[in-house]
């Protein structure tokens, strides 16, 4: 039977982690400083992360590139017990619910993109009438910018 790796050889420094994961040191700092990732300080003041901080990088990283914002991604990561890192099952709820976020701005922006050769959508500069977009100058209404493109 193997030995139980010690402690120290579970424990990565900031370089591998940041290796390893992909992301910059500073990003890792920058992560540890929203609360998305935890070290602690060994007694020469040096950072060291568990193993399970590449999963949670991880994690963050592809979330990030769903465009979830790094607070829902802090949310999500608090919400689990103990704040462990995500399992699988975890991992299949968290992605199910930025799914759902994901294909509705998906269908926003192929109205955008189907719309965008007819109007630029802005209220047009405030006419009195658009035969395309903002019959009535119904836009002005709602103040400057754009309206009838970028919905939120």
């Amino acid at each position: 039977m193997k030995d139980r790796p010690s402690r120290v050889a579970r424990e990565l420094g900031v370089g591998e982690v940041a290796r390893r994961s992909g992301v910059a040191v500073s990003t890792l700092h920058f992560y540890e400083s929203r609360g998305l990732v935890r070290s602690w300080r060994t007694a020469g003041n040096q950072r060291r992360y568990g193993r399970d901080v590449l999963r949670r990088v991880a994690v963050i990283k592809v979330a990030q590139s769903m465009g979830v914002s790094l607070a829902e991604i802090r949310a999500a990561l608090d919400a689990l017990p103990d704040g462990r890192t995500p399992n699988k099952r975890d991992w299949q709820r968290l992605s199910a619910k930025w799914r759902a976020e994901l294909d509705r701005r998906i269908e926003q922006l192929r109205g955008l993109r189907d719309r965008l050769d007819g109007c630029i959508g802005c209220g047009c500069l405030s006419l009195e009438t658009c035969p395309m977009w903002n019959p009535g100058d119904e836009a002005a209404k709602e103040g400057a910018g754009p309206r009838l493109l970028v919905r939120e």
